[in-house]
């Protein structure tokens, strides 16, 4: 896809330099350096030769044959004309490290969308402005200013930053990481992370992908990109910039929950990419995934010669949704004739802080040989009879390959040796048993959404014309936000059930509603101006007579007129009061790349202090939804806990599912909440109790 700018066999270095030090010359350096078995072509004005190779004015005075691959490291106002002479002189890529662009301001950014069209116009792909460029061991090709070329394997890097570029290959040479390919994007004038993705997925050197982004260019290209990259090897992404709010102000609960970063969670577990918090995590992750085996399940065994890390280990692994399982009973007393009595055989398998080589290939023999056993951590710290290389030669020489294995060697100086013996037989191993577990949670997340079922999106029997009219007809007016009465009719629309109730804009009429709909009643004052009601006053619940209904009118009215004289009033909405039941809360935000965002969370105080909600991109399968409540620390109360009744999971998904279609199919929705969505007991009626939606404005 990306041929000419991985494996050309001719590369123009444009603005090369004999000085050491200076981008120009280091990029014709490292070429040479790296044995690229193609023609370097340096260009520079002043000079005949740079680093032994024949130089040339301008590309117009190379007359040997076409270039592939230019290399543009010139001042800005030079890069046009280099762009325009590298397409003249046939090239069909072009990596452009020079900097200024939109990263400057928008004189830059002008400049940058200038040499991008005339690049698209001849279909030469470009790969920057402002990056450091790209290696690609298998062709023994740096065409960077990074250092020296790393050795080959399987790990591929994207990066938007040139300087974590260098960090990672300064990372990966001192954990003896080979790796396939290293790509800095920069600006992404052209190619993007979408891009590469596309074209690591089918290349076959690369294992595992590794990025780093700071932002996503389009979501939706994103999401297919990634996932189709993540049903064929590991993707693991440090995205930056977490703590940024969104580009608008929320009105909804959902909005007000989903912040940008919550959106790109969304989409990475949605197309399967695993996510690392921190930049220690990206190759914690990457060094797993290449160099082991993806567990089976999630039940993992502990081996220790010290207690007190053991139990670290084990609380790591709790905490991480995985198990901690004690060996098979004839595995287990197998394992108890080769230990000393002393020895634990529980779950972390304690060897003494006195074990050899041998205590540990026992320990691991027996996990590897019980059916009940998924994965193995073990664990070294450095005692004084302890032989740190000799027992990681030991374990290296006794790995079948079938179940990850991981290994911890705390310590400093004392365990050094033995972790060069562990890189050296290809074992993952980590400072911690923390990182070591964090590493072994990603593998097993990563293998679970691997087996997940095939995607199939429920679509609904729903009155779509209905909702068009009532949106058309609002965004006509400039209003963009719906009431609960509105919101009602458009829910109803798509299969919620909503209690009967009407608007009444005299007492009179609130009482003649109220009879009709049946006692005890609801009452809500309906205001364009009024979004939060029940804040000041505009909620009246459990009204049982007329009296009250008219009494409760006219106080309703006064109370808005003295807290908000401005608001216009439409009247009081009379609905009838709704079964007790469990108040959950279900809605969406629409993100600004990548589309409808579902949130699910318990009323009351889980949602407005403990911020106990989960979301998930839509279209969302019922799978996905039923995910999406498990995901909560309150799922033990949906299914109820010490003697109290569950409610229909099932009917909060069927809602999910139903909001999902709703606001696919009317991008004009940019939020909507049911607040509260009372669920009952299995079979038991489900019912949007309140709502608010708001629409985005018409473009003008």
């Amino acid at each position: 896809m990306l041929e000419s700018l991985f494996y050309p066999n001719s590369i123009a270095v444009v603005g090369a330099s004999r000085t050491p030090g200076k981008v120009g010359h280091d990029i014709v350096q490292n070429l040479i350096d790296g044995n690229f078995d193609g023609t370097i072509v340096p260009i520079n004005p002043t000079t005949d030769t740079i680093c032994g190779l024949p130089c040339f004015k301008s590309l117009k005075n190379f007359r040997d044959g076409n270039i592939d691959l230019s290399i543009i490291s010139v001042p800005r106002v030079a890069v046009l004309e280099s762009v325009k002479q590298s397409i003249q002189a046939g090239a069909k890529a072009i990596i452009i490290i020079s900097a200024g662009f939109k990263e400057t301001g928008p004189e830059g950014a002008a400049l940058e969308l200038q040499v991008a069209g005339i690049c698209a116009a001849k279909k030469v792909r470009i790969l920057g402005p402002n990056c450091l460029g790209l290696i690609n061991t298998g062709h023994k090709m740096n065409a960077s200013f990074a250092g020296s070329m790393p050795t080959g394997g399987g790990i591929s890097v994207i990066s938007q930053s040139g300087a974590l570029c260098t960090a990672i290959l300064d990372l990966a040479k001192g954990r003896h990481l080979g790796l396939a390919k290293l790509i800095s994007i920069g600006n992404k004038a052209d190619i993007s992370e979408v891009d590469i993705l596309k074209t690591l997925a089918n290349d076959e050197q690369t294992k595992v992908i590794v990025g780093y982004l700071e932002d996503i260019a389009v979501g939706d290209d994103f999401i297919k990109a990634a996932e189709e990259a993540s049903v064929k090897k590991p993707v693991v992404i440090l995205k930056s910039g977490t703590t940024a709010a969104g580009l608008k102000a929320a009105t909804s609960h959902t909005g007000i929950l989903a912040g940008s970063d919550t959106a790109y969670g969304a989409a990475f577990k949605r197309s399967g990419v695993v996510r690392a918090e921190r930049f220690e995590a990206l190759f914690d992750f990457a060094t797993a995934f290449s160099m082991q085996p993806l567990p089976e399940g999630n039940r993992v065994l502990i081996i220790t010669n010290a207690g007190g890390p053991g139990t670290m280990a084990a609380d790591s692994v709790e905490l991480a949704g995985l198990k901690v399982t004690e060996l098979e009973s004839n595995t287990a007393s197998a394992l108890r004739a080769k230990l000393p009595a002393a020895a634990s055989l529980g779950n972390p398998v304690d060897v003494l802080g006195d074990a050899d080589p041998e205590r540990y290939v026992a320990a691991l023999l027996a996990g590897q040989n019980d059916p009940y056993i998924d994965a193995i951590i073990i664990i070294l710290t450095p005692q004084a009879m302890t032989r740190p290389a000799e027992t990681a030669r030991a374990i290296a020489a006794n790995l079948d390959g079938k179940k990850p294995v991981l290994v911890s060697f705390m310590g400093g100086q004392s365990v050094m040796p033995g972790r060069e013996e562990l890189v050296s037989a290809g074992l993952p191993d980590y400072e911690s048993p923390e990182r070591a577990v964090s590493a072994l949670k990603a593998m097993w997340e990563y293998a679970s959404w691997k087996k997940r079922p095939p995607r199939m999106v429920t679509r609904f029997r729903v009155n779509r014309r209905r909702v068009e009219r009532i949106i058309n007809r609002r965004l006509r007016t400039g209003r963009t936000h719906l009431g609960e009465v509105k919101a009602k009719n458009i829910l109803k629309a798509y299969g919620f059930q909503v209690p009967d109730g009407y608007l009444a804009i005299m007492a009179d009429e609130a009482v003649e509603v109220a009879d009709r709909v049946g006692y005890p009643v609801a009452m809500k004052i309906v205001s364009k101006d009024i979004v939060h009601k029940s804040d000041l006053g505009g909620v009246r619940l459990n009204v049982k007579n007329s009296e009250e209904v008219r009494d409760f009118y006219d106080l309703m009215l006064l109370r808005i007129k003295q807290r908000a004289p401005s608001a216009v009033i439409d009247g009081v909405y009379i609905e009838r009061m709704l079964d007790p039941g469990m108040e959950v809360i279900i809605g969406m935000s629409r993100d600004q790349q990548f589309g409808p965002m579902l949130m699910f969370g318990l009323g009351g105080i889980f949602v407005e202090v403990m911020k106990d909600v989960t979301f998930h991109l839509a279209p969302i399968t019922e799978a996905e939804a039923l995910q999406m409540l498990k995901s909560t620390r309150s799922y033990e109360i949906l299914k109820g806990k010490r003697g109290q009744k569950g409610v229909d999971l099932v009917a909060i998904a069927n809602g999910l599912q139903r909001i999902s279609q709703l606001t696919t199919d009317f991008p004009q929705i940019a939020e909507l909440d049911i607040n509260p969505f009372i669920v009952g007991g299995v079979g038991n009626e489900t019912w949007a109790a309140d709502a608010r939606i708001t629409l985005r404005p018409l473009s003008k």
